[in-house]
């Protein structure tokens, strides 16, 4: 991240985090990483108290097993827990988020939803971060809620951009960000896998064909991020007339490797937006 987008405003937020499983950690490893506010700014809560034990003892945050300890403290608040509790920890703390900054993590849960166990004046920004967010490499989709102001919007931007790329997404379109980049991580490492397999078929070590798989995916993706081409035409500089690649591209055609990927999304997206009914 541009350290110019950090203010001193933000250097100085008071960040809550409700919820510090993997997406909770990396968000506070990313916001401390990136000198957003020191260790003493940032309070944590869960039920699990070995947890919040090894994190304090390592990071120097406030924790605790009472989400209103978190909630009382901070200026932001970031939901970083399982969709299907959410309704009930909001309701258990709605008198203490007024005039909070309240950020979602929670997958499916539509800012409607979260709104109506907040109070009716809260800011809100969804979120829907990815898996890679725990390497600092997380693509996040962000939309507004009702009362949510670009100032707000800035700060979500600024906070998720510690741990990654940040796009800014219309909440019609978090199921189909949802099926691609909350679940794509998954499809990928599929795919890692099989590409590794393959080359144990043709006598690879198993240690040095993940390796060789996982910088192949990791050095095309930054190609297609770095270049700005379309895959198409980078595919294209790496296949040559009678060549190997065109044989392996062949091969994918005939096992459908688009389609699958296509239809893996799809099915992704409609399952987001059956648990969001």
């Amino acid at each position: 991240m541009d350290q110019s987008e950090i203010s001193e405003m933000d250097k100085n937020m008071k960040i809550g985090i409700i919820g510090t499983g993997r997406i909770g950690e990396a968000l506070i490893r990313g916001v401390l990483a990136a000198d957003l506010c020191q260790g003493d700014r940032i309070f944590a809560s869960d039920v699990d108290e070995e947890r919040l034990d090894a994190l304090h003892s390592e990071l120097r945050i406030n924790t605790s097993t009472n989400n209103r300890d978190t909630v009382g403290n901070a200026e932001t608040i970031i939901l970083a827990i399982k969709p299907q509790i959410i309704a009930s920890v909001l309701q258990s703390m709605k008198p203490q988020i007024e005039g909070a900054l309240v950020i979602s993590v929670a997958a499916g849960v539509q800012v409607r939803a979260i709104e109506e166990n907040l109070p009716v004046e809260a800011r809100l920004i969804r979120v829907m971060p990815n898996i890679a967010c725990t390497v600092g490499q997380a693509i996040s989709a962000i939309s507004t809620g009702s009362n949510a102001t670009e100032s707000d919007l800035k700060t979500a931007r600024t906070i998720f951009g510690s741990v990654g790329r940040v796009v800014s997404v219309p909440e019609s379109m978090m199921d189909a960000v949802t099926g691609l980049s909350g679940s794509g991580p998954a499809f990928v490492f599929q795919m890692i896998e099989a590409l590794a397999d393959g080359g144990v078929h043709e006598g690879l070590p198993r240690d040095i064909a993940l390796e060789l798989a996982a910088q192949t995916v990791l050095g095309a993706a930054a190609m297609v991020l770095e270049t700005g081409e379309h895959p198409g035409v980078l595919k294209d500089m790496v296949t040559s007339p009678a060549g190997t690649t065109i044989r392996g591209i062949h091969a994918l055609e005939v096992q459908g490797l688009r389609a699958g990927m296509m239809d893996a999304v799809i099915a992704a997206t409609r399952r987001s937006r059956e648990l969001g009914e």
